[in-house]
């Protein structure tokens, strides 16, 4: 097998997560986490929309990861995003991280909604 190392220009990958934290760019971050072209700040989870729709402009897709396991997202949460015409991918938060580095190699527009795992 080979492997290649995923370039990234600008933005920060996901270095890595563990029981309430996410590593972002060497950086470690406490808690549920907005991942977002050009900042990384706090999210307040479901309620906080706020956050997630003032980035519509930078993104097309937000990657929602639910934690350690994979969760619906509240339906009023999912309209309210999609209204704004962001694509939403609800995953389990490793996933979301894998999925989110993935695509930011490629240079696309997206962010991330991070509940932490454990």
């Amino acid at each position: 097998m080979e492997l290649n190392e995923m370039p990234f220009e600008g933005d920060r990958p996901i270095d890595g997560y563990g029981p309430g934290f996410f590593r972002i760019g060497g950086v470690a971050h406490e808690g549920a986490l907005a991942v977002l072209p050009g900042e990384v700040r706090q999210w307040g989870g479901w309620e906080d929309l706020e956050t997630l729709l003032n980035a519509r402009d930078r993104i097309d897709v937000i990657f929602v990861g639910t934690g350690a396991e994979i969760a619906h997202a509240p339906a009023a949460f999912r309209d309210a995003l999609e209204e704004a015409g962001l694509g939403v991918e609800v995953m389990a938060s490793p996933a979301a991280c894998r999925t989110y580095n993935v695509l930011l190699s490629e240079g696309r527009r997206i962010g991330a909604a991070l509940l932490p795992v454990g």
